[in-house]
């Protein structure tokens, strides 16, 4: 394994940073992003200061070995599992930005489905084929073990499919920013 965990999106990485607060809590960073070289090893590095507190901050990525083709957003990896964030993360972002969809705003609410649904993907992309549930090894962060420990039967493949295919059909009938349906 590679000494550092590969970010395989621009989104993927920000949606990283953003769970990870400076040690005063706040996330509020404008990021750089530049290529370095750490370890011998060319990584993505992306740095900032807190804009709370002033404290440098500074994180290294792997890149991974193929280019993933970016759409709309987000777009968070290709067909392998994230590095990242765990299983049981990507549904805690997907329980939190589904549980706060805007019912005043809707743009925003289909938005915040789409990251919803997107998560929820990256949840199943973690079910090795010919299998029905994630595997234990995919929780290795506490806040992931938490969500599984709290509802191991969530990472049934067949229920995340439900939850995926029903965020996904909630953002399709939420009106888009000009007002029409998508």
């Amino acid at each position: 394994m590679m000494p550092f965990a590969v970010a395989r999106t621009r989104d993927e990485a920000h949606l990283y940073l953003d769970l990870h607060p400076c040690t005063c809590g706040s996330v509020e960073t404008t990021w750089e992003t530049t290529l370095a070289h750490s370890g011998g090893e060319l990584v993505s590095r992306y740095s900032g200061d807190c804009a709370d507190c002033g404290s440098r901050r500074e994180f290294f990525f792997g890149l991974p070995e193929r280019e993933t083709l970016t759409g709309e957003f987000p777009t968070f990896g290709g067909s392998e599992p994230s590095q990242l964030l765990d299983a049981g993360e990507w549904l805690w972002v997907a329980d939190l930005t589904a549980g706060n969809v805007p019912a005043d705003d809707p743009a925003a609410a289909r938005q915040a489905l789409t990251i919803a649904t997107a998560a929820v993907e990256e949840v199943v992309k973690f079910v090795p084929p010919g299998q029905d549930e994630v595997p234990e090894h995919a929780f290795w962060s506490a806040q992931g073990r938490g969500v599984r420990a709290a509802e191991p039967g969530r990472f049934a493949l067949d229920r995340l499919l439900v939850v995926r295919d029903t965020y996904r059909d909630l953002a399709a009938r939420t009106a888009g920013p000009d007002g029409a349906h998508a």
